[in-house]
């Protein structure tokens, strides 16, 4: 079987080779020199690779508030240009209402980038966001970045256009996407009413279908940001949702992503899958349970709120985490909304994106994202992000054999808090069957993308079985369901969750 993996790769064996070629006592140190920082040339995007993959490789993450101005300003030169702009007090991530203090922060921001940038505020230029406390900012010149970094009230500078990490020597895949139909081994699932309603087998290895005779998901509203929901999926539309045992639900499609090359686009993109990830999440979450012959989901009476916030799952491009950071305000001001399942995300933190996690989760949403997916080669990288977060909880996937190891695939470590069985021991061809992008098809899909979804979706039955429960008894109960409560794992949290027990 093909793989479907979510190809967040550090690719640190192609940077070692591809770095070599680079003069070796630049790399060294890369900015050391007599040349004044204000006349240097922008470092190239082989060198800000270097810088970047230095850091990763020796301490496991990076961070662009720990490089130099003018590594920063060339990345914003090689990155369209595009500065992200966190303003405020440090944590003070939003603001529904901005206080005087925040406008004049703002406004002394603005000030300071228009007089050295030469140009007047406008959509071309700048860009505010509503509730985080961030403003997009078009830059071209050394000494912008240089005085934003000792101006008060600025938390974070960062080059959201930046987008050149994991496209060297051609290595970048397809990201997750996948729209072709696959052939399901019929022992990869099981029959249930109404006439052969399809249950992948493993939603047995956590008792789902036992835990269904408590709960359906009945009355919750499951946020979903991804790349979408097909347009050519009925079962996953308005026309189809409703069917056989799963009725009284809603389904709901928005658009945040902006498909342009150009940051001040306003040309989004519409509500529609056209990558085939978010379509695979949205069944494995929420799939109708009728007489159609198809895989069933784990909350088949969960209402679902899906954003196509991004194109894939990488979050390596503006509009991509412009757009997830929109879907996460406006599912945080939903009271309807209980969940939000994120199984996409990146190698490194991204200010908007955090900024929007923490307003969502003041919201009282609980918040799953996905530990990481990537090539075996690198499988010794931990957690990505947004996973990384406190206010996120973060899934990966194991295989079915009698140790605890995860998928040949997935990523582990001290920031997983629950596991879900989604492969087969030494048999990464056994995977979860779901809808498929076409009406009639179903797919195979696999990593913590489809662990994510699935431990969002025993959160919906949990919490249907008990509506008046707060995010923090929903998540406790969680954990007290899984297999190493009260302990904590530390590669594996706690654990694989028993759906059954959870709800009862």
């Amino acid at each position: 079987m093909k793989k479907r993996v979510l190809q967040l790769s550090l690719l640190v064996m192609t940077f070692a080779f591809f770095n070599a070629c680079q003069d070796e006592a630049y790399l060294d140190n890369p900015e050391e020199t007599t040349v004044n920082d204000d006349q240097k040339a922008a470092l190239t995007i082989p060198e800000i690779n270097a810088i970047i993959n230095t850091s990763l490789t020796e301490t496991g993450s990076f961070d662009w508030k720990d490089v130099t101005p003018h590594t920063l300003w060339s990345a914003v030169v090689r990155g369209n240009n595009i500065l992200t702009i966190g303003y405020g007090e440090e944590g003070e991530s939003f603001a529904e209402v901005k206080t005087e203090r925040l406008k004049s922060t703002l406004s002394n921001i603005e000030q300071l980038v228009e007089a050295n940038e030469a140009y007047k505020k406008s959509e071309k230029t700048m860009f505010e966001h509503d509730i985080i406390n961030v403003v997009d900012v078009k830059v071209e010149n050394f000494i912008t970045i240089k005085q934003l970094l000792q101006t008060d009230g600025v938390r974070y500078l960062e080059p959201n256009g930046y987008n050149h990490y994991e496209t060297v020597n051609n290595a970048r895949s397809s990201s997750g996407c996948d729209k072709n139909a696959d052939a399901i081994n019929a022992s990869h699932y099981t029959t249930i009413a109404p006439n052969n309603a399809q249950v992948s087998w493993h939603f047995n290895k956590h008792n789902i279908p036992q835990a269904w005779n408590y709960s359906t998901g009945s009355g919750i509203t499951i946020g979903l940001i991804d790349t979408g929901v097909s347009a050519s999926q009925s079962l996953l539309n308005s026309s189809g949702i409703n069917d056989g045992y799963s009725n009284g639900r809603f389904v709901q499609k928005y658009g945040t992503f902006i498909d342009s090359s150009w940051w001040w686009s306003s040309n989004y993109d519409g509500p529609h899958d056209k990558c085939g990830h978010g379509t695979a999440m949205a069944s494995t979450m929420a799939a109708p349970r009728n007489d159609n012959g198809m895989p069933v989901g784990v909350a088949y009476n969960a209402n679902l709120v899906a954003y196509r916030a991004t194109e894939d799952v990488l979050l390596n491009d503006y509009h991509e985490r412009k757009g997830v950071s929109a879907a996460l305000t406006q599912l945080g001001n939903r009271s309807d909304v209980k969940i939000i399942s994120m199984s996409i995300g990146y190698v490194w933190s991204i200010g908007n994106i955090k900024d929007a996690v923490k307003y969502a989760y003041s919201k009282g949403k609980l918040i799953f994202a996905a530990g990481g997916t990537s090539t075996s080669f690198t499988n010794g990288f931990g957690v990505i992000f947004p996973a990384t977060m406190s206010e996120t909880v973060a899934v990966t996937g194991v295989d079915d054999g009698p140790n605890y190891d995860r998928c040949e695939v997935c990523h582990s470590g001290s920031k997983i808090d629950f596991t879900i069985i989604m492969e087969g021991d030494n048999n990464t061809s056994k995977a979860p069957p779901v809808l498929g992008f076409y009406n009639g098809d179903r797919r195979y899909t696999g990593g913590s993308s489809v662990a994510t979804a699935t431990t969002a979706g025993i959160a919906a039955l949990v919490w249907s079985r008990h509506p008046s429960w707060s995010r923090t008894q929903v998540l406790n109960k969680l954990k007290q369901s899984a297999e190493f409560y009260p302990n904590k794992n530390s590669s594996f949290g706690y654990g694989n969750i028993d759906a059954l027990q959870a709800v009862q």
